[in-house]
């Protein structure tokens, strides 16, 4: 849908897939076909080797600056939804710290939780303190800029963040998945597999880093590749990461209130007339 709507439109893509950023994860992340992004212009796609670091921060640095040069229209496309806020969002990422990080990953989830709470009593009511993930975030940022969660969720931009408030203005459409998804995710698992990704995992897992290595497929696969497991035990889990993935996408997409969301329907035609009509093309 993306491709067609740019190619009539003489617009650029701009993918918002987490996994589409590394170079050599081909196959397992459905990227578009050479001639796609030969007819098309595609941004995020192949810009770093799959250990190399990686942020949405990065991803709002490259997204932005697209658009402010773009000529014609930018479409993006994808399914991380933190990614299409950091670009379309007044969504701030403070810097980073890896020394402070790295010392914070040693503690224990309630001794995180309480650092935390000794400096912002009310943190609670800002981030999952249940999280360790993001304790170490909210201390991280804390010993970089001083800010506590409190302190940041009172700035304009995030209460512009919470209220929908876009830092650029874009019409958004969403496509309901409808019935039949379980039958579609097999399907695309199992021609994945049948275009080689098995010998893909094998070929990139040297090169795989944190992140890299847990993206859906190339996670359930790599020990097949190890020899620790069998493919169908594989496959069965990758199906159901993928479906997991997909009602968690689902589930964030539908808080946005700016978003349209179409009907499904099995004719692509279909669903692209749709597209046009609620984007007034």
């Amino acid at each position: 849908m993306a491709q067609s709507l740019a190619e009539e439109l003489s617009g650029e893509i701009i993918s918002v897939d987490s996994m589409q950023v590394y170079r050599g994860m081909d196959i397992g992340t459905a990227k578009p076909t050479t001639g796609q992004r030969e007819r098309i212009v595609h941004h995020l796609i192949d810009v770093v080797e799959p250990d190399a670091p990686f942020t949405v921060a990065d991803a709002q640095r490259i997204g932005r600056t697209v658009i402010d040069s773009a000529v014609q229209p930018s479409i993006i496309a994808g399914g991380t939804g933190l990614a299409f806020r950091a670009i379309v969002d007044p969504l701030d990422f403070p810097g980073e710290d890896p020394a402070l990080r790295s010392e914070l990953e040693e503690l224990s989830t309630e001794a995180l939780c309480r650092r935390l709470l000794e400096v912002d009593p009310a943190a609670a009511e800002h981030i999952d303190l249940a999280n360790p993930r993001r304790l170490i975030r909210a201390l991280e940022v804390f010993g970089v800029n001083g800010l506590t969660p409190s302190q940041r969720a009172a700035t304009p931009a995030a209460a512009a963040v919470r209220c929908y408030q876009p830092y650029y203005p874009f019409r958004a459409v969403g496509l309901d998945p409808g019935p039949g998804l379980e039958e579609r995710v097999v399907a695309r698992f199992d021609g994945m597999l049948e275009a080689g990704l098995l010998d893909e995992v094998a070929e990139i897992a040297p090169r795989l880093g944190r992140t890299a290595a847990q993206a859906v497929g190339y996670k359930e696969l790599l020990p097949v590749v190890a020899g620790e497991r069998t493919i169908a035990d594989a496959r069965a889990d990758a199906i159901a990461a993928t479906l997991s993935v997909a009602g968690n996408q689902r589930t964030y997409f539908r808080r946005d209130p700016r978003i349209a969301w179409l009907e499904w329907d099995d004719d692509a035609g279909v669903r692209l007339e749709r597209a046009r009509r609620e984007l007034k093309i």
